[in-house]
């Protein structure tokens, strides 16, 4: 198959070639000027304009600078390769363009069909100059253009990454496959956005064979950007629409993190089960608790901006509301100390019913802790009670 273009021809260009078949000739009126006889010649008959229009489409257009043309080897000099492009002369390989290409140039042999992008015409001695390297990057770049309408799926390596996402090289070019176009199980999950543990997580993939498909090329730009998403996704919006709160579901643990735990409910859409609503009783560390590819069973407590909010503990009997039956505001109770922040320290009264013991009772941090010990049962008085809220205030009662 030729690669030349197919360009529409001059008037000028149709001319010459009519010229040069005189058989084909249009006949045409004469017009005495010096006031003889008209005389008018028959006028052409339809089908020989067909003709001559059919004869005309027939004849290639000449190769222009960055057409794309192939042919054989015909020569292999020291400092050149000759290439023949009938009906139009001898394309040649030299110079600057013979350097760029040694490479490819030692694996050609005489008679090999080679492509070509042209890069100069009527040279000193009438070669079209041709480049082999640009050639080759043109052609990738149009297997790219391919690629995308095909929907066709790659395994590459990730061989870097970078702040935003990650760099495929793809047949010599380099691509970049942003972080938003990971899918779930690979995507950074970093509460606070830091850039660097972003980073941090992102390089873990360097290395790793991933399943992508190219979503945009920009050949000027050199710039070929990847997805690892399927290009089948169904349309986020539609998904989530499907769904109403209260569902009860069972899904997929597809991400751990310090703020919760990812749970897949279908291809591509997986909602987060945050901490807090993990279970009724204190959650330090959700990694020690579930494992990737588990199946758990959540219950859609949200859902705002095609984004699902999930819930653990909701399906779980809620111990305030046994503990509104016995426990009222000034009662005198024995907790735990389960945990310390800047607040004070939390002590649980029962499981999952828990109160702040607040650090202005001890005057410091250090004098709260000098009092109260971790995992120790100490007295305390409720000084706020709301079941409804699950919240509850508790006053240390120093029996010394």
């Amino acid at each position: 198959m030729s690669l030349f273009g197919r360009k529409k021809k001059s008037e000028s260009e149709r001319d010459l070639e009519v010229v040069g078949a005189p058989e084909e000739r249009v006949k045409t009126d004469t017009i005495s000027l010096a006031g003889a006889k008209k005389t008018k010649k028959k006028a052409a008959a339809p089908q020989e304009d067909a003709a001559v229009t059919a004869y005309l489409e027939k004849i290639p257009t000449p190769p222009a600078v960055d057409d794309l043309v192939e042919g054989p080897v015909i020569s292999i000099d020291k400092g050149a390769v000759f290439i023949d492009l009938p009906p139009f002369g001898t394309g040649i390989i030299y110079g600057r363009e013979f350097i760029n290409a040694r490479d490819i140039i030692k694996k050609i042999n005489v008679g090999d069909i080679v492509a070509g992008k042209v890069v100069g015409i009527g040279g000193a001695e009438g070669y079209i100059e041709i480049s082999l390297k640009e050639a080759r990057q043109a052609i990738i770049w149009n297997e790219a253009e391919d690629a995308i309408r095909e929907k066709r799926v790659f395994e590459l390596p990730i061989s870097d990454a970078n702040k935003g996402g990650l760099i495929i090289n793809w047949q010599g070019i380099i691509g970049f496959l942003p972080a938003s176009q990971l899918k779930p199980e690979h995507y950074p999950r970093i509460s606070d956005g830091d850039k660097d543990k972003i980073l941090d997580e992102l390089k873990k993939l360097v290395g790793e064979k991933l399943s992508v498909t190219i979503i945009g090329v920009n050949p000027k730009e050199g710039k070929l950007i990847f997805s690892e998403k399927s290009p089948e996704t169904k349309d986020k919006e539609n998904i989530v629409a499907r769904y109403a709160l209260g569902d009860e579901l069972t899904g997929e643990v597809t991400g751990l993190v310090d703020f919760g735990v990812f749970v897949k409910l279908e291809e591509g859409l997986e909602g987060l089960v945050h901490i807090s609503e993990i279970d009724w009783g204190l959650v330090e560390n959700p990694k020690t608790m579930f494992k990737i590819g588990e199946k758990v069973k959540v219950k859609v407590i949200e859902i705002k901006d095609d984004k699902i909010s999930l819930s653990i503990k909701a399906l779980k009997e809620n111990p305030w509301r046994e503990a509104e039956k016995k426990y009222k505001k000034d009662a005198v109770v024995q907790g735990v100390i389960i945990k310390f922040n800047k607040h004070g320290a939390l002590a649980s009264i029962e499981e999952g019913v828990a109160g702040l013991v607040h650090v202005s009772e001890f005057g410091s941090e250090e004098k709260l802790r000098e009092k109260l010990e971790m995992g120790k049962v100490y007295t305390f008085k409720i000084t706020l009670f709301d079941p409804k809220e699950q919240k509850m205030a508790l006053s240390f009662v120093d029996k010394k």
